[in-house]
């Protein structure tokens, strides 16, 4: 005997042993649910990254740099080996003339582009120069050297355009580069 109840209809709610249709396949529902985990845990990650101090600065950065100038009197006299080697050149009528910067590789390295000016009466190569970088506030973050092996002729100038000088801390705001030693060609 049976009690008749398998004919009574719950409307809409269940079928006969359905599950309801879904209105998106569940690839595409997965899909959604990792990407706004990926999405959450990128603000996270940037709130912890945000909220720590910066880790370049100490008390022996604070203080500002000096930097020295090397120069050879070219009237003195020069041993033997000293004459195989190519000599120090005077910075005194060397310069920068022009400079800028900007952030390249991701915002973390920073890329100079300037002009050497050489008024020298003879040509120069393996130019160095020194960039500070500081904070918008003008307190001083870190220092990075490059030296380039490219020859500025005599009495002319040449331009380096975005010049990787390294990593610099992200609050870095502002550079000044000077030069600190070129050798004589």
């Amino acid at each position: 005997m049976k009690s008749g109840f398998g004919r009574i209809g719950l409307g809409g709610i269940v079928g006969n042993g359905e599950e309801p249709p879904r209105s998106q396949p569940a690839t595409r529902v997965w899909l959604k649910r990792g990407v706004l985990w990926l999405l959450a845990a990128g603000v996270a990650g940037s709130a912890v990254w945000l909220s720590m101090p910066p880790s370049e600065v100490n008390a022996a950065q604070a203080e500002p740099v000096q930097l020295a100038a090397a120069s050879v009197d070219p009237a003195s006299p020069t041993s033997a080996s000293d004459t195989s080697a190519a000599e120090a050149a005077g910075l005194e009528r060397m310069r920068i003339s022009s400079q800028t910067w900007h952030r390249g590789g991701l915002g973390s390295k920073a890329l100079v582009t300037f002009t050497v000016r050489n008024d020298n009466d003879y040509a120069v190569k393996d130019v160095e120069i020194v960039c500070a970088f500081t904070r918008r506030d003008g307190s001083h973050l870190t220092d990075r050297s490059r030296v380039l092996a490219d020859v500025v002729g005599m009495k002319s100038r040449k331009t380096f355009a975005r010049v990787s000088v390294g990593f610099v801390n992200v609050n870095a705001d502002q550079a000044k580069c000077s030069l600190v030693t070129a050798r004589r060609v």
